[in-house]
This record gives structure tokens, sequence and C-alpha cells, in this order.
């Protein structure tokens, strides 16, 4: 043993004060530990060469110092003065300078062997035992164990002299207070629409790039993206297609896929701690833009709700898998990725309690209902609400996969039920495809192939539309040659796309010619709308009280869903900012708006036009004076541009007053500097708000532009209209659940 050739006998120290399992995160420590029954201590420290670690130092002076890091409640990284980590492998305390994750080795179940679990010792109370996280076994004075009673008495000591451990700043000071309105509402804006987790979507491989958090910290949540999206960016095909779309042309879009590369330079690679390229909400679409310490720097400004969706879209993971060009953790069917958006959610609230100093203590809270929310909110902490954004819901297809029956009431039933167990509260009952519900939005660019693709039907547009505005099931057909309405939405597929995942060029081949047709001019929409599952979905969300999100409702879909709505009393979301006419405020729901972001010359406070245009329409039509955001980021929806230098969204029309440092926020509670990505300063001025992290400055630029902070209220009371909405969902869903539905 290591110990017995370690002199001499060193009295073991009193148990120092601690505050339990959980308080150790972000501190500095030496660590000591015995056998069992014994009081000869040694501490831990660098041995052979600083190759391994060892309980040899016989002083506390000559210890290895730990900033421990916390990896998730209770579990811990020990990180030297050296940047080198404890590692438990081969029976034998490695000292490793760098460590493999699940992401990097495409593993799914993948422990790193640097986690350790901190127990309360079997054989001491006031002392600790760690338990090797990846494998289970004890450490000991001479290594790993998987027999509890041999597991050594650990003690951890405060220290100096611990290395910093590789995080993201903030760049803000001051505590968040806890505050409401005057009239008792809760203060705070509300992001209606965030996908925090795409990187778990698309099968969890290299697709979408970037987490909002890693159990092994920043440099596995943002790594490089090289790996996955190739040297320069020339594997990030989706990327490319969703970022640059608008400047190629079918022919050349359709060659870049078939050769699983874009034909040059994509973008810069580096993530932490560069950053050259990425993150970039409005220019990129496959890179995170919401890691958790840019939520929590939003969160300082004045964000108190969030709405989380799970999104995913199964055929562009197969169609990167089945080229080769990507790989996958685990299958690229949407339910699967939906669930696992879920557990990591909830693993990021642990994640942030974990920081903090145990379950709880964290900002971040998911929460089930809205007084649960109310109770978050006025606590100063950030409530989130899951929902679920995707076009193959429940598994639900259009034409399902061969052996899969079709769905039908009781499988819609069910599966609500168990999603609302698991806490889902917001649902999209379509998403871009075609499902068993009732048609896609009508995305007529990448949308239209994938639809044709996921359900093996021709698009279903024709040009005798419904009167009444779409967000997306509108214009010409861009994909005209594979437009070939049909009588019944739910006709069989004249089409076999099931080896698609398999050999997506060979199965898209025979309609290449197809595809190279013109578009089709003039305004076209879907030519059906809800089937009678859909409408069955609609009713059974309303007797759950359970949010329904409709702006991907195509014209005839959206008409008809109105009429439920209208009919029940029912309040919807509209997060894409469809506010049908104000008759989502008169049943009570709400919508989303922005802040404009060209200030004009000759008329001060410009920037908040659309803002004040949209709380008039609210008031006009009954509704609660709030509106918040829907940035949809993660969601390849862009981002507010910058106001100045090349990439100004603002034109030839002269810009004044940029954001200077320091700022206060809204609330005066919290001063805002330089905003820093690892070694990069950022410009918001020039760069835009190129992550959630920069709403502060989003929210000040209108302010220096003269908006007020009286006509700024009504965004940082957009929570409490949220909640209204979702209170008022949960009262009319008990009354119809008392009742029968009219259809």
């Amino acid at each position: 043993m290591v110990v017995a050739a370690c002199d001499p006998y060193v009295d073991r120290p009193p148990a120092p004060a601690h505050d339990g399992i959980h308080g150790f995160a972000g501190g500095c420590y030496v660590m000591d530990a015995t056998p069992p029954g014994s009081s000869n201590t040694r501490w831990l420290a660098a041995y052979d060469g600083g190759d391994r670690f060892a309980f040899c130092a016989t002083s506390d002076t000559a210890a290895a110092r730990f900033h421990v890091r916390a990896a998730d409640l209770g579990t811990y990284l020990f990180y030297d003065e050296e940047g080198r980590y404890l590692v438990g492998e081969d029976d034998r305390f490695q000292r490793a300078a760098e460590l493999d994750s699940d992401i990097l080795l495409l593993d799914d179940t993948f422990r790193s062997p640097a986690e350790w679990d901190l127990e309360v010792s079997a054989h001491d109370p006031e002392r600790f035992q760690l338990r090797h996280h990846a494998t289970g076994n004890y450490l000991t004075t001479s290594g790993l164990t998987d027999d509890v009673a041999e597991a050594a008495v650990v003690a951890l000591y405060p220290a100096t002299g611990c290395a910093e451990f590789p995080e993201l700043t903030v760049d803000a000071d001051g505590a968040v207070a806890p505050r409401q309105w005057p009239d008792g509402d809760v203060y705070g804006i509300v992001e209606t629409h965030a996908h925090l987790m795409t990187n778990f979507g698309f099968g969890g491989g290299g697709i979408f790039h970037g987490a909002p958090f890693h159990r092994l910290g920043v440099e596995h949540a943002l790594p490089s993206c090289e790996q996955f999206h190739g040297e320069e960016g020339r594997r990030d095909l989706v990327g490319y297609a969703f970022s640059g779309l608008g400047e190629v042309d079918t022919t050349s879009l359709l060659a870049v896929f078939i050769a699983a590369m874009t034909p040059e330079f994509n973008h810069h690679t580096d993530g932490y701690p560069t950053f050259t390229d990425w993150p970039n909400a409005w220019k990129t679409s496959t890179h995170q833009t919401q890691y958790y310490r840019w939520i929590e720097r939003a969160y300082r400004g004045g964000l108190r709700l969030m709405v989380q969706h799970a999104t995913t879209n199964s055929v562009l993971c197969e169609l990167m898998t089945g080229l080769g060009a990507q790989q996958v953790r685990y299958a690229c069917n949407d339910m699967v990725a939906v669930e696992r958006i879920i557990t990591e959610t909830y693993n990021l609230e642990r994640y942030i309690d974990a920081q903090a100093g145990g379950p709880g203590r964290g900002w971040f809270r998911v929460v089930k209902s809205p007084a649960e929310a109310r109770a978050v909110i006025n606590e100063g902490k950030l409530a989130v609400l899951l929902g679920i954004e995707t076009s193959n819901l429940f598994d639900c297809f259009l034409t399902p996969p061969p052996g899969q029956p079709a769905c039908d009431a009781a499988k819609v039933r069910a599966e609500l039920d168990r999603f609302h167990a698991l806490g889902v509260r917001a649902i999209f009952p379509v998403h871009k495809f075609d499902n068993g519900f009732g048609p896609g939005d009508g995305d007529r660019n990448v949308g239209q192939i994938g639809s044709f693709i996921n359900s093996g039907h021709y698009s279903n547009m024709v040009t005798d539309c419904p009167a009444v505005y779409s967000v997306f099931d509108k214009g010409r057909v861009t994909f005209g040659g594979i437009n070939m309405p049909r009588a019944s939405y739910l006709e069989p597929a004249p089409n076999d796309m099931s080896t698609f995942a398999g050999d997506p060029i060979g199965t898209v081949a025979p309609f290449v010619g197809a595809l190279m047709e013109p578009a089709l001019e003039g305004d076209h929409c879907q030519n059906a709308g809800l089937t009678e599952l859909g409408e069955i979905l609609i009713e059974e969300l309303m007797q759950r009280g359970m949010i329904i999100e409709v702006d991907h409702l195509p014209r005839r879909s959206y008409v008809r869903a109105y009429e439920l709505l209208v009919a029940n009393d029912y309040p919807p979301a509209a997060t894409h900012g469809n506010s049908n006419g104000g008759l989502v405020y008169r049943l009570g729901g709400i919508s989303k708006g922005g802040l404009g972001r060209c200030a004009d010359p000759e008329r001060p406070g410009a920037m908040g036009d659309s803002l004040r245009a949209r709380v008039a329409e609210i008031v006009a039509n009954g509704g609660y004076p709030a509106e918040g955001f829907g940035f949809d980021l993660n969601g390849f929806a862009g981002g507010p541009r910058p106001r100045f230098g090349p990439d100004s969204a603002c034109g030839d029309t002269p810009q004044a007053n940029p954001i200077t440092y320091p700022f206060t926020s809204y609330a005066g509670d919290v001063t805002f500097t330089e905003p820093h990505l690892g070694d990069r300063t950022v410009d918001f001025n020039t760069e835009g708000m190129i992550h959630l992290g920069l709403l502060p400055e989003l929210i000040e630029d209108a302010r220096r532009d003269g908006v007020t902070d009286v006509e700024l209220e009504p965004l940082f009371r957009s929570a409490e209209g949220y909640l209204r909405m979702w209170e008022r969902a949960e009262a009319r869903g008990a009354a119809l659940r008392r009742a029968t539905l009219p259809r």
C-alpha cells in the first residue's frame, strides 16, 4: 500500500466544520484520508513524477490544492492547482490534464472517471467517503474497492492557492432582489419560446453543437465543433442550408448534400475559450446560444419566466447520418429526443442547484403550475415551463413506419397523460411536417422537402385559401414539381420513403427532376385542416388545462382550432407573433412582441414602436397590457442583429447612442459590465444579440434610444401576462372537465 511506504505516523486533525455533502461546490480544499478504524492520516498529493495522485503527504502544506467543482448534486470534480483532475482508473488515482466525455466519444453510456460522489462516511458521521461515479466503487487510501466496509474515511479542509475552474463569466455585479409590482403582480420578462437543449435533438450527435451545460464544465459544453462540423465547418450541412438558403439555388444545395460537404469555408470551428465565429444567433443556426451562464445574465437583467420547448427533426437527423456527415448517440426519432430533452432540463436545474450549494438553492426552477411559477418568481428566481414543438408528436405520423400502427384517440390520451406527468404543459399540435393531427405549417423551403420525405405524400398546396393571416402557410410554393394536391389528406401515400434513413440519396434520386422544377407563384396554402384526431388532441389539451400553441397551424387548421377555442372560451398561445387580429387577446391568450433594432434620428424612442403598437392592440381587445419576447433561439430562427458596423440591420440610417459600460438593469439591482466569451470581448453594438446573455444590452439599447421605463413596463409585466393566460387555461380546463365539450 502507498500509505505503508510513507513515514511516519500522522495523527488525523479534528473533523472540519462543513455544510453537508452539497456545501463544497466552488471551494478550495485539501483532502486527507484514513483507513477505517485508523487515525493515521495522509493527504492527497501529486505522486510518481506528477502523473498520479496518492495519499502520501504527511502535512496539509504538501497536499494538492483542489478546486471542488460540482458535476451534479453531491457529485464533484477535483481540479488541482495545475489544472489536473483526480481520476479513478485501473484502481489507481490518475492525474489527468484532459478528460473524455460522452459528447467527444459519442457514447451515451459513458461516465467520466473524474466524477466522485460524496457520501457521509459509513465509519464516521463527521467525515465522508468518496464513491467513484463511473464504477460505483469506493475510494480507499490506495485505490478503489467495491466493499463499503473498506472505504477510506475522508475529510476536506478549507485551503488557499487553488486554480480557477474553467468557466464563462456573467459580467454582472449585484444580487437579484425579489420584487413585485405595487399592485402585487409578478415582476419580470417572459421568454415565450426557447429551445435550451437542441443539442439533445437530432439523435444527440453533432448536428447542433454546444450544450447549455455539461457535468464536466464549459470545456465539454462548448468545445470546438470541428469533430462534428469538420475542418472549416464544412460538414455543417444543416447550418449551411438554414443560414444560406436565400443565397443558394436548389441545384447547388442538392450538390452540397450529395457531396456531404460545403464547397468552401463555412465557419471557424473553435469554441471555448476563443469563440471566433460562434455563438451568433442571427448568423449561425447550429451552435448553442443559451449556455446556462448566458441564461443567468438574462435572468439578472429581468428574465423571470421561460417556456422551454423540446424540439428536434428526425428527417434532418436521418439525412445527416445517412450521408455519413454526422453520427448520433441514440435514435433519430422525435419522441426519443423529446424525452431526453425533458430529462436534461431537469438535470440543468440540478446542475445549477449544485453550483449554488444544494437542492432548491439555484435560480433555475422547473414549474408545473402557474401557482408554483408565481411563488418561484416572487422569490426572485427564474420559472421554467416545459413544452413540446416537434413534427411527429407522440409518434403520430401521417404515414406510420412499417409495423407501427396509426395513432388513435386512446394513444393520444395516454401520451398526454404521460407527458403531463413529466411536467409538460405547452404543446404545438403540428410543427414543420404533416402528421396524424393535420398538415404541417406549410414551410416552403427545406421544410417542404422534409415533409415529403417524412410522409411520402406530395405537397398539398392550393390557391383557394381562407382569408386569415398565417406565419408560415403563405406565398409561393418553392418546389413546384412536388406539389400535387389530393382529395383526401388521409389517403395512402403514393411514395415509399421507408429507405431514406439508410439511403437518403438513393431514396430521393427518383424525384430530383421534380425538385428542379420551378416554383409555383402566387399565394398558396395547405389544402387540408385538422383531422378528427387533431380535433381530439385540441379538446384533450383543453380538458387538461394545457397551453395550446397555435402559430404553426396552417390556415385551414388555424381557422378550425380557433373555432374550437372560441366555442370553449379557451386562451391560446401565439408565440410566433400572430395575434389573429386581436382575437388571441380577446380570449385571454398571449402572443409575443419585441423591440425594434434601429433608431430614427428624427424620432427618439422609435425602437419602442412595435412594443407600443402591440400593447395598444392588447388594450383595445381587453387583454392584460403586457407582452414578452419569443426569440426562438436554437430554433433556426435568427436573432436581433447589430445597429452598427458592417452587419448593421439599419442600412444607411444613421445610428447613435451605442451601448457603453457599466449600465444598470431596469430594476436597478444589477450592474452590467462589458461581456466576454472566454478570451474574447463581445461588442453588442457591432455584433448584436449573439446569445441570450445579451438581453440586458437589447433592453438598454432601447432605453438609450429614448424608450421610457414607463413604456418598457409592459415588457417587465409580461411574466404576469403569461401566468394569467395559464391560470385561465387551467380554470377553463377544470370547467370543461365538468361538462361536455362542444364540437
